[in-house]
């Protein structure tokens, strides 16, 4: 259908939410604008998988929109009147709609909120933005919450949600269970049993729209599963996935939520975080389901509220972390790490076998679950001193799930305490110990765990001591780690110089690990 329009309404890619009330009821006057830009597939290098998968996804949503009546102009990467620009885009097909009027949803990440009200400012014809109907807090709300405080804990947070949404509260508005938070009971290694679930996610053939970011020279990395990809493409696979995840993973999901295996990708994580984050989902209704299960007597108190934290606690937190600190928090380093990315975060190719698997896993599928990334890749990351702002740009890339308004946060704020302490009230880094304890990868790995000095040794224990020497002038008044300091007091002399020594060697020979 063409013709002129009244309105045009921009879709961004993760805003794929049919339930939005935009689309219940159909207006011939409204024309939904969706767009394939390179201005969105280079900003940064992206997964193969991450572009596949959204654009796959919008094209699934503009089908579903024409077939429910709607006027849909798709704007596909190879279209001839493709500017490749968002703003750009919209100003042609304004003046080719004859429209008067254009709206938007809110976008969740700053420079497209930044660029789209800048644009606006600038028109002669009426703009609107309006919500995305998706979060539970507005922007801001955290921001509001915590004015003032030096530190924004996650936890003065999730209580007030719980009881907002009465979540896994008793008959007397009392938690579930007589406490908010049962993390300490979710961090058991797994011996191998039960057994990890089948994948239950779809399988999708996106060759053709491969060979078309090829033929366009879209730049990406890590493994595009082209021919089998398994991220959804629409809101009823989402659904069958969160189905297959309260079923047969959440019963188990807290027991091992924090372990790591090499012969697990998954154990039994929801992998549900990209039809999230692209709005397939809403969060009240995954949150609900899971908290059914408990009610029902199918699955335990500590697994529902460990992922129920996750969504209503840590999703929406963050989320407010980063609409209170932009723009500028991207440009955080608190502890001034400079070190550039060894290259095997591109290839996975490192004799460390915890590093090799995790960032293999997240080359070969565009995901790793939360403690790979916060305590084996962020660990590291966070140890050997490597620039906080190229690591940011290295996990808004690789994961299918990473949008900056969820992953900075996670990056310079959780992992690397780039932000100086404002989400971590301590440096969440780690000897081998850690993570021989909570995995298999210290078994058949090229390096030690056990030892601290030599060759052979694991590079993760020299590093250890090294960091919190180096930064002692920042972390050593820190209370939640006197008993580090204390540890390190002991070390004082020959013992710390070799381990020091240690830890510059390996900094500057970080590519042969």
């Amino acid at each position: 259908m063409t013709g002129t329009s009244q309105t045009l309404r921009l879709v961004l890619g993760d805003q794929l939410n049919p339930g939005h009330s935009w689309f219940q009821s159909v207006d011939p006057q409204v024309v939904y604008v969706l767009m394939e830009v390179r201005q969105e597939t280079d900003y940064v290098l992206h997964h193969a998988q991450k572009i596949l998968a959204i654009f796959a996804a919008m094209r699934d949503f503009a089908r579903h929109l024409r077939a429910a009546g709607h006027r849909v102009r798709y704007v596909a990467l190879d279209d001839p009147s493709n500017r490749q620009s968002i703003t750009e885009n919209l100003a042609a097909l304004a003046q080719h709609y004859e429209a008067r009027r254009i709206e938007w949803q809110s976008p969740d990440e700053w420079r497209l909120d930044a660029l789209l009200r800048t644009w606006a400012s600038q028109q002669q014809l009426t703009t609107a933005e309006v919500g995305s109907e998706h979060f539970l807090t507005t922007r801001h709300e955290l921001g509001d919450l915590f004015a003032g405080r030096k530190q924004w804990l996650m936890e003065h947070f999730y209580r007030p949600m719980r009881r907002r949404f009465d979540l896994l509260l008793d008959a007397q508005g009392k938690p579930e269970g007589g406490q908010w938070n049962f993390d300490h009971d979710n961090r058991k290694p797994w011996p191998g049993t039960p057994s990890e679930p089948l994948d239950a996610r779809p399988v999708h053939d996106h060759r053709e729209l491969w060979d078309l970011l090829q033929r366009c020279g879209v730049k990406s990395f890590g493994d595009p599963q082209a021919a089998s990809m398994r991220w959804p493409l629409n809101r009823s696979e989402a659904l069958a996935c969160l189905d297959a995840f309260i079923q047969t993973a959440l019963p188990h999901f807290g027991d091992f939520e924090d372990a790591m295996s090499s012969k697990s990708q998954r154990l039994f994580h929801s992998l549900l975080s990209f039809a999230l984050n692209v709005k397939m989902l809403h969060p009240l209704e995954v949150v609900r389901r899971a908290e059914a299960a408990y009610r029902s007597a199918n699955a335990p108190l500590a697994a529902v509220e460990g992922f129920i934290r996750q969504i209503v606690g840590w999703r929406e937190y963050v989320r407010g972390i980063y609409w209170a600190h932009m723009p500028g928090y991207d440009e955080r380093n608190a502890l001034d790490h400079h070190q550039p990315l060894p290259g095997w975060f591109w290839s996975g190719d490192t004799r460390m076998r915890c590093m090799q698997h995790a960032i293999g896993q997240s080359l070969q599928t565009a995901h790793a679950h939360h403690i790979q990334r916060l305590m084996v890749i962020g660990n590291f990351a966070l140890l050997a001193g490597l620039d906080p702002q190229a690591l940011h740009r290295w996990y808004l890339g690789v994961y299918i799930d990473a949008f900056e308004w969820v992953e900075l946060p996670n990056t310079l704020g959780m992992s690397q305490w780039a932000d100086g302490g404002l989400i971590a009230t301590k440096p969440y880094v780690s000897s081998a110990a850690y993570i021989n304890r909570m995995s298999d990868y210290c078994k058949g790995c090229a390096y030690d765990h056990k030892q601290k000095l030599g060759e052979q040794a694991c590079p993760f224990n020299a590093l250890y001591w090294d960091f919190f020497a180096r930064h002692e002038p920042v972390l050593g008044s820190n209370t939640r780690l006197g008993l580090v300091y204390r540890q390190l007091q002991k070390l004082q002399g020959p013992e710390l110089d070799a381990l020091r020594a240690q830890a510059a060697g390996i900094r500057t020979r970080l590519d042969e690990l």
